[in-house]
C-alpha cells in the first residue's frame, strides 16, 4: 500500500519541533506496512507579529528550507506556497496552497504512484488535496483545529471544511469528542485513531517537587491557573516549583504573573526546546499539569504518563477525558477552578500509585504501534 501523507504541520529545518506528531504517526505506519511519502505545506512568509526588524532574517530562515530531505528513512518534500495572513484567510488557504501541490502531487504520481492521500486537517492541507484532483482516495485527520477554531471563525473555513469531509473517504478523529464535532461538519464515515508515544525506562522524579507543563504559551493552555494554584500551596509546600516547556505569546505576561505571586525564583520558563531535550526535561519532574481548554488530545499528557508521571487535565476537554477513560493516573479539575487545581496538585504529588497507574494507561491504548495498526487498518478500509 502506497501513501502519500500531506500536512501543513511538520518538522523543519528552523522549527523541529512542528507536527511532530504527524511525523511520528507516519513513521508508525510506515513501521505498520505502509509504504509512505510525505507533502509538507510550506509557507515561507513570517507571521504578521513579526517586528519588522526581524522580518528579513525570518523571510530568509523560511527560505532556507530545503526542498527534499530524509527525516527518519522518509521523504519528505516541502511544497511552496503563498496566501493572504493567517488571521483573517486561513479558512482559504488551501485554495491558495493548492496550484502547487497538484503540480507536486502529480511529480510524485509518476515515481510513485500512491494509492490513497492521507491529508492532516481539513484545512489547509485536506482542501488542497481535494481541489488538486488526484482521483485517489482521501482520509482525513482532524486534530482540533478543523472544527475548533477553522470552521467556527472563518466563513470560507467552515465551507472548506465540511467540503472536504464530505469528499473524504474516511475522517479520522484524535478523540471521540473531536469525532462527534467532525460528523456535525459533514463527515460521514469517521473513526478515533489516538496518536501515541514512546515507552521510556520509569525513573523516580528528579525533583518530587517539581511541576511540569509542555505546551504553546497561549491563554486557551491556562498556565496563568496553574501558577495561581502553586501561590495557593505556598505555606503547604514552599519547595514547589514549576518547569513550562514552551514559548508563545504569553511569556512576558506569564513572567509578570510570577513575579506579582511571588513565584519569580520558582517558575522556570524555557522556551521551545527540541522534542528530545524536552522530553528528558519533562520526565525530570514528578507531575505533569495542564488545565487547557479546547484539548482535542494532547499527546503531551500521554508523553508525561508513560514516563510515569500523572497528569492533570481539564474535565470536559476530549483528548483528557478520553485518556481519564482510558485509564487511571490522570486527574480531571473544571476549568478556571484554581482551588480545585491546587487540591489536585497536592494530592497527586504524594500518590505513589498513580506513577505506576499512568504507565499502564499508555501501555494499554496510547502506544506508536497501536497507532500505526490502526492507521494501516485505517488506510485498508478506505480503500474497500
Amino acid at each position: 500500500m502506497k501513501v502519500a501523507v500531506v500536512s501543513e504541520y511538520y518538522p523543519r529545518a528552523h522549527d523541529p519541533v512542528l507536527g511532530v506528531w504527524a511525523h511520528r504517526q507516519a513513521l508508525a505506519a510506515r513501521d505498520a506496512g505502509a509504504d509512505v511519502r510525505v507533502l509538507v505545506l510550506h509557507r515561507p512568509i513570517p507571521p504578521l507579529s513579526t517586528p519588522p526588524r526581524d522580518l528579513l532574517p525570518a523571510t530568509r530562515r523560511l527560505l532556507r528550507q530545503p526542498r527534499r530531505v530524509t527525516l527518519d528513512g522518509l521523504e519528505v518534500e516541502y511544497v511552496r506556497f503563498v496566501s493572504p495572513p493567517r488571521p483573517r484567510a486561513y479558512g482559504s488557504w488551501g485554495a491558495w496552497a493548492a496550484p502547487s501541490l497538484a503540480v507536486a502531487l502529480r511529480r510524485l504520481r509518476r515515481r510513485f504512484p500512491f494509492d490513497l492521500v492521507h491529508a492532516h486537517n481539513a484545512v489547509p492541507a485536506g482542501e488542497a488535496v481535494r481541489r488538486a484532483g488526484t482521483g485517489a482516495p482521501l482520509v482525513v485527520s482532524v486534530h482540533g483545529s478543523d472544527v475548533f477554531h477553522t470552521a467556527p471563525n472563518h466563513a470560507a473555513g467552515r465551507t472548506a471544511v465540511t467540503r472536504t469531509f464530505g469528499a473524504a473517504r474516511l475522517v479520522l478523529a484524535n478523540s471521540a469528542g473531536v469525532e462527534a464535532r467532525s460528523r456535525a461538519l459533514g463527515a460521514r464515515r469517521t473513526r478515533v485513531v489516538h496518536l501515541g508515544t514512546d515507552r521510556p525506562a520509569v525513573a523516580a522524579p528528579a525533583d518530587e517537587e517539581l511541576l511540569v507543563t509542555v505546551a504553546h504559551l497561549v491563554a486557551r493552555k491556562r498556565h496563568a491557573d496553574v501558577l495561581r494554584a502553586m501561590a495557593l500551596l505556598r505555606d503547604r509546600r514552599p519547595a514547589l516549583r514549576l518547569r513550562v516547556i514552551g514559548d508563545g505569546p504569553e511569556r512576558a505576561a506569564l513572567e509578570r504573573l510570577a513575579a506579582e505571586l511571588g513565584l519569580a525564583g520558582r517558575v522556570e520558563l524555557t522556551g521551545q526546546l527540541p522534542h528530545p531535550e524536552a522530553l528528558r526535561r519533562a520526565r525530570e519532574a514528578a507531575l505533569f499539569v495542564l488545565p487547557s481548554v479546547d484539548e482535542a488530545f494532547g499527546v503531551a499528557y500521554v508523553e508525561a504518563m508513560a514516563a510515569g508521571i500523572p497528569a492533570i487535565g481539564t474535565r470536559g476537554e476530549p483528548g483528557p477525558e478520553e485518556i481519564a477513560a482510558a485509564g487511571d493516573g490522570i486527574a480531571l479539575v473544571d476549568a478556571g477552578d484554581v482551588e480545585g487545581l491546587a487540591a489536585t496538585i497536592d494530592r497527586l504529588l504524594d500518590d505513589r500509585a498513580a506513577r505506576t497507574a499512568a504507565r499502564a494507561t499508555v501501555e494499554a491504548a496510547f502506544t506508536w504501534e497501536r497507532c500505526g495498526a490502526e492507521t494501516v487498518r485505517a488506510y485498508e478500509d478506505a480503500l474497500r
